[in-house]
């Protein structure tokens, strides 16, 4: 076996910055919802997300194993400069969709970068494409429907069983089961994401011999990769944890509990299966499951149309990406040196960009403006009105701040008239006449 290469640290050094994106990106995923509803402070509800990621991380290799071996062929002559294209590629898209607040997936951007970068530097022989649409493609189309139409299920459960309960006294158990089930993603999302990374890292000792093909991570690569991602969860993605939290529907306890607990089970059984799906996706579908779920709370439409817009972008956006770094970086070293300069630049100008207008955990929950009703929420509060003594949602009705419609002010003219005061006094009702006998 042959010792790292200077190329070889690069790479895993990138890796590990993936990693990193990857966990401040998908935070929202485990705590959008118990932030949104108040379960817990943001900051303790990322630094025990961070936890059992780094705990997840340890719980299972079959994702790695996928990344490694299943998608890449690492005997067609893949380098390690093309692995840090790809990883490159993954990097910015996960960046610009962080900047815009859109919870697009981590997972999609990696595969989309290592597939672009291949195709340019070896062709399409370096390319498993069953296992792109086994593995990849069909998890990405079913897993969300699947995590929603279960959260849906599970909210309008829960809203039956606890119709004739006390709306306070039922959300306070609901929050304690939102601190569980995010506490479950939180820990499903270590066993799948963090794994993405391993399973890249390895492939990068694989195809520099340094391991044996095949090969499962070893131990300081899973450590490694799980410090990485449990460092960028406790930061703290809080762009995206508003709009996933804020911006898709307005969740109750109830539809978060629901949510989380949909998404966790269909997490761990495609971790189980070794399916590299994306969680993000998965918890996104949850979540407007939970909304549909709920009579009278309904999806914001626009925002999860821009949503599945970034879902359908990712693969084809970071693979571009990659495959012009894997251009550049084949050129040689001053290749590999130009990618590096030119990633820290863009990397620095949208984080320079996500300064003028801060997000943290002291306004992550200032929700986004108001969206007008469009025809599909219009025909589905038609529907679904809300459960009787709840108000309508804010989304779309009338400004809070309207007064009702006054009775014409007939009675003040005579007063206007002379001058006199009505700003405090009302008009004088007229006496009642008088019947002399």
């Amino acid at each position: 076996m042959e010792h790292i290469t200077l190329l070889i640290g690069i790479v895993i050094v990138t890796a590990l910055v993936f990693d990193f994106t990857n966990g401040f990106h998908d935070t929202a995923n485990a705590m959008a919802t118990t932030i949104s509803t108040g379960a817990l402070r943001p900051k303790t509800a990322v630094a025990m997300s961070a936890g059992l990621n780094l705990v997840g991380a340890f719980l299972s290799v079959e994702v790695a194993k996928t990344i490694s071996g299943g998608i890449i062929d690492e005997s067609a002559g893949i380098r390690p400069e093309v692995i840090f294209a790809g990883l490159v590629g993954a990097i910015v898209w996960n960046l610009l969709t962080w900047l815009a607040g859109l919870p697009s997936s981590s997972s999609h951007a990696l595969f989309g970068g290592l597939i672009g970068a291949t195709l340019v530097s070896v062709g399409t022989n370096g390319v498993h494409g069953d296992a792109v649409v086994m593995k990849v493609l069909i998890p990405a189309v079913a897993a969300p429907i699947v995590a929603g139409l279960a959260a849906m299920a599970a909210t309008r459960l829960t809203y039956r069983l606890t119709r004739n309960r006390n709306e306070g006294d039922t959300a306070k158990g609901y929050r304690a089961g939102q601190i569980a089930s995010a506490a479950l993603v939180s820990l499903a999302h270590g066993t799948n994401d963090a794994q993405k990374t391993m399973g890249v890292i390895t492939l990068a000792l694989i195809t520099g011999g340094v391991v044996a093909p095949h090969a499962d991570p070893p131990l300081w690569v899973i450590a490694s990769a799980g410090l990485a991602i449990a460092l960028g969860t406790y930061l703290g993605g809080w762009r995206i944890i508003r709009t996933m939290g804020k911006g898709i529907t307005d969740i109750q306890p109830p539809q978060g509990f629901a949510a989380q607990t949909g998404a966790a089970a269909t997490i761990l059984a495609s971790s189980h299966l070794g399916f590299a799906l994306s969680t993000t996706q998965v918890c996104s579908g949850a979540v407007m499951g939970s909304g549909l779920g709920r009579k009278g709370g309904v999806v914001r439409w626009s925002t999860a149309g821009r949503m599945v817009l970034a879902w359908g972008l990712t693969l084809p956006a970071a693979g571009a990406v990659a495959a012009a770094a894997a251009f550049l970086a084949g050129q040689g070293n001053w290749g590999v040196a130009a990618v590096a300069v030119l990633a820290l630049g863009i990397c620095g100008a949208i984080w320079a960009a996500s300064r003028r207008k801060p997000i943290d955990h002291t306004n992550v929950n200032e929700g986004p403006a108001a969206e007008p009703a469009g025809v599909v929420t219009t025909a589905l509060r038609a529907v679904s009105p809300p459960p009787a003594g709840q108000p309508a949602p804010v989304a779309d009705a009338p400004a809070a701040d309207a007064a009702p419609p006054e009775a014409p002010e007939t009675a003040e003219i005579p007063a206007r008239a002379t001058g006199a005061d009505t700003s405090t006094t009302p008009a004088p009702r007229p006496k009642a006449a008088t019947v002399s006998r």
